[in-house]
């Protein structure tokens, strides 16, 4: 099989982030504040097993993003993967996922991959929406926010466990060729291997420039970026412990709170 995982890499939590009023988006100083998507990390498992369970499948890592989103590719290739194509983007800016979706659906090996697998959604703008879109330009099937996948003994159908409102799990069964967004929890990911990790450094990746790749017309656009306001302050409530408890009693009472 040929399997085909989109990789994105975002930003640590706790990094520091400010606005450039240039670009209209948001800028995150140093290299070592991102990673891979956790989302992402649960597909590039997911891949990783199916190769384990069928021997002779190739595991093909993509992503869109700036020259510092190799790293990401180098990770997933330590987890276990075989070859990385990478997408260079100019570092700042908001990409609209319609443009992501068409620049990835023209690589070859999006065309000729029996299985691509995406995270469910991206940690920093969590829309969830290049993955069905992605599998709309290569007129795929496509399950979201799958918990669980099972490749059909015939090898042409894939059956997987969808998270659906409500705590409820659906169950589909989707031919191949099929696109799959994967939701955390569906497994624990593993870290590199040394071995992986050195084959991951010497490999040599294959990289274009979004620059010379058409794509679609954008549908999205950023107005305006801004931190939140601080709409209220803070209550700090002085006293012993008997006097904290009394104020924060009639402080909820006054806000009917209590009863």
């Amino acid at each position: 099989m040929k399997l085909l995982v989109c990789v994105k890499q975002v930003s640590e939590s706790e990094a520091a982030i400010t606005i450039d009023p240039a670009s209209q988006w948001v800028t995150i100083g140093g290299t070592s504040a991102f990673r891979m998507n956790r989302f992402d990390e649960c597909a590039v498992e997911a891949a990783v097993r199916i190769k384990e369970q069928f021997p002779g499948t190739c595991i093909h890592i993509l992503s869109v993003g700036p020259e510092r989103s190799e790293t990401v590719i180098r990770r997933a290739i330590g987890m276990g993967a075989d070859h990385g194509t990478h997408i260079v983007t100019p570092s700042g800016g908001f990409v609209d996922p319609s443009i992501l979706a068409g620049w990835m659906a023209t690589l070859r090996e999006a065309s000729g991959a029996d299985l691509i697998l995406c995270g469910a959604m991206s940690e920093d703008l969590m829309q969830g929406q290049v993955g069905p879109l992605l599998a709309e330009c290569l007129s795929l099937p496509c399950a979201t926010a799958v918990m669980h996948v099972k490749i059909m003994p015939t090898g042409e159908d894939v059956q997987v466990e969808r998270e659906i409102e409500g705590g409820y799990r659906e169950v589909v069964v989707l031919q191949l060729p099929a696109l799959l967004t994967i939701q955390t929890g569906i497994n624990q990911p593993r870290y590199p291997t040394l071995s992986n990790l050195l084959r991951a450094n010497k490999l040599v990746l294959k990289t274009l420039h979004a620059d010379g790749i058409d794509a679609p017309p954008p549908l999205q656009g950023v107005k305006q970026v801004t931190l939140p306001r601080k709409l209220r302050e803070g209550v700090f409530l002085e006293g012993s412990t008997a006097q904290k408890a009394e104020q924060l009693i009639t402080i909820l009472s006054d806000r009917s709170f209590l009863a």
